[in-house]
């Protein structure tokens, strides 16, 4: 491989080593019984040690390259990848919240392997939320690692924090976005971007 056309990498590993399942499983214990839930029986005895694993699995990323190569071809229109499926956590309650992403760029000197969209929503998901920050952080990352000509972000969720407690808004969604560069300076270039995304006016 030449050196004009090698690719550029950039790793995100997350930071696991913060986390202590045994004692998190401890707190679920105490959170359960505190709510009157009595750990004795045979179905609810392993009940912490499965509640921990599960959030500690929900809170950790997968680590991953942020792989980009040369823009040999000039491509300068949309690249676009939607309906990626997503979880989080409600950073305000730590109920889940899941929904579908839908992330574009518009490239300039470099491009991005296409798995990696999906792996940047992965990355900022995988931590208690609000869909506002996360939906910002991913572009904000985007725009950092490919210094590209715009990059738009669309997310719709469901927040179990509103269709089970409080108000109970049943099939209620929310929808957020980002647009920076040409994409939220051009009328036209967003008004493709949000026909692609399959956001109505």
């Amino acid at each position: 491989m030449s050196a004009m056309s090698a690719p550029s990498v950039a790793r995100l590993v997350p930071a696991t080593d913060v986390m202590d399942v045994a004692a998190a499983e401890d707190a679920a214990a105490a959170f359960l019984v505190a709510l009157g839930i009595e750990l004795d029986s045979e179905h609810l005895r392993a009940t912490p040690g499965r509640m921990a694993r599960a959030w500690a699995e929900m809170l950790t990323p997968r680590p991953f390259e942020m792989t980009t190569f040369p823009n040999e071809e000039a491509y300068d229109e949309l690249v676009l990848a939607r309906d990626i499926p997503f979880r989080s956590v409600c950073e305000h309650h730590l109920l889940p919240f899941t929904g579908r992403a839908c992330v574009a760029y518009l490239p300039g000197d470099r491009i991005l392997g296409l798995s990696k969209l999906a792996r940047v929503v992965e990355h900022f998901a995988c931590r208690p939320q609000t869909q506002e920050r996360l939906t910002k952080q991913i572009a904000d990352l985007l725009q950092e690692e490919l210094q590209p000509r715009a990059v738009g972000v669309v997310m719709a969720a469901e927040h179990s924090c509103m269709t089970l407690r409080g108000v109970q808004a049943t099939g209620s969604s929310t929808v957020t976005s980002t647009l920076l560069g040409k994409l939220r300076s051009d009328p036209r270039s967003r008004a493709e971007f949000m026909s692609l995304a399959g956001v109505t006016g």
